[in-house]
């Protein structure tokens, strides 16, 4: 894994070269002499002391919500898959505690390493890779972003992989990292089209991605489970790609990308006359609007890390899932 070393200036200068650049802008444009867009200044995204006080800010604001089952909490700290994941998740715990969670754990993080891309235009963002008291040995893996300067960064995507699977990154001498576009070329698949070709390869397999867990492993478990005596199950899966779930990348030291995406998954279990739908738990019956009488359909959303190489094969490093809805009938 790459530890991403700071600029051999002081923070402070850090931070003010990048106030003095915008400011530049501005003086400019006002002077009438040049006109020079905002949108266009490519700048690090963030300073690491500001990626580390968003990093902070967001564990306290998930902390409390998680204690208090209160989606509201950190409502202002998420946004995209992890929102829809972590909004659902909070919802549903309300509904079966309204006194809050009491098996609530503090989440910390530590070793933090934060991956800041150097970017024109908005939504600018970075990756903050830490090490948590949950999950094992594995690596937590979060994607702030956000959208202009007036706004909060939010965590657009979580996912948590094995230390050794986190890649290098390509920086520049200053130790700024570089956003791929979505419609990059020289990529096994553009990080833009990855959402779609994963829900693809869920339901017709192909050669695309390469086996794991994610991939061969969740279809293997899927054809178990599509047909059982007296219980049907059928799986839909669709890209999803628009605004806040727009995908993000960052170029790897071989050439490849590391990309964050999401895709959205509808599964509908259906009784054979005669039989019902298993009762399912207090979380998805929180979640569900209905009566569960033949059939219960639920959705969710996923949010995957995909190693992207410049060809061969896409790997899937790891993927979070919530239940977000569930309708009966």
């Amino acid at each position: 894994m790459s530890r991403v070393r700071g600029p051999r200036r002081p923070r402070r200068l850090e931070r003010g070269a990048l106030i003095a650049a915008l400011l530049t802008a501005l003086s400019l444009t006002a002077s009438g002499c040049v006109v020079v867009h905002g949108e266009r200044v490519v700048l690090p995204s963030a300073d690491r002391a500001e990626a580390r006080r968003a990093l902070d800010d967001f564990t306290a604001a998930y902390n409390a919500a998680d204690k208090a089952y209160d989606r509201s909490l950190d409502a202002g700290r998420v946004t995209g898959a992890l929102g829809a994941i972590d909004g659902a998740r909070l919802k549903a715990g309300h509904a079966n505690s309204p006194s809050g969670n009491a098996a609530h754990t503090p989440l910390t993080l530590t070793d933090a390493k934060f991956t800041i891309p150097k970017k024109a235009g908005w939504p600018r963002w970075f990756l903050a890779d830490a090490k948590g008291n949950k999950g094992g040995a594995a690596r937590w893996l979060l994607v702030f972003t956000r959208g202009g300067l007036g706004e909060k960064w939010q965590v657009a995507y979580l996912t948590l992989v094995a230390p050794g699977d986190v890649p290098k990154f390509k920086l520049d001498a200053e130790g700024w990292a570089e956003a791929v576009p979505a419609r990059s070329a020289g990529l096994a698949v553009a990080p833009g089209d990855l959402s779609g070709a994963y829900a693809t390869y869920l339901k017709s397999g192909g050669k695309g991605f390469a086996a794991g867990v994610h991939t061969t492993g969740w279809r293997k478990l899927r054809a178990g489970s599509a047909s059982r005596p007296g219980l049907a199950t059928q799986f839909i899966d669709e890209p999803l790609t628009g605004g806040d779930f727009a995908p993000l990348a960052l170029r790897t030291a071989d050439g490849g990308a590391l990309v964050f995406f999401a895709t959205h998954h509808y599964q509908k279990q259906t009784a054979a006359p005669g039989a019902t739908v298993p009762t399912p738990n207090k979380d998805v019956q929180a979640l569900t609007t209905g009566e569960i009488k033949q059939s219960l359909t639920m959705e969710f959303i996923s949010n995957e890390t995909a190693l992207d190489p410049p060809g061969g094969q896409v790997s899937i490093l790891g993927r979070v899932q919530g239940l977000t809805a569930a309708q009966g009938s």
